[in-house]
């Protein structure tokens, strides 16, 4: 059932905010082998991004535990010298109201690897 929707004070009705479905999924390998390649990839652009943006941009699925393995995935391409950190930035991620994360950066190694 859909709630009533409220219209504006001129008598207009506004239309339904689209809403996309984030998929969750089941276990953190099969997770990991499918988004490691869209990082990889915007790492070896060379632009500077968030974790958000190439998640939203492919309509990545949310890991099992979206509270750690983001940041445990931006970890592991650190360490495996793909990304390097590049500043901070507001997200742009709907439900975060604007809060300040981490912006990253390929590497000169990942762009290589891309060749």
């Amino acid at each position: 059932m859909t709630a009533p929707v409220q219209p504006a004070l001129d008598g207009s009705v506004p239309e339904q905010r689209k809403t996309r479905t984030v998929q969750q999924a089941e276990d953190y390998e099969t997770w990991l082998a499918e988004v490691w390649p869209k990082f990889i990839a915007a790492a070896a652009s060379g632009r500077t991004f968030t974790t958000y943006e190439i998640a939203d941009t492919h309509n990545l699925p949310a890991p099992p535990n979206p509270q750690a393995h983001w940041g445990r995935l931006m970890t592991l391409l650190k360490d495996e010298g793909y990304i390097r950190t590049a500043g901070w930035a507001c997200t742009g991620r709907p439900t975060a109201h604007h809060s300040g994360v981490r912006t990253w950066k390929g590497t000169a190694a990942a762009r290589r690897a891309a060749a």
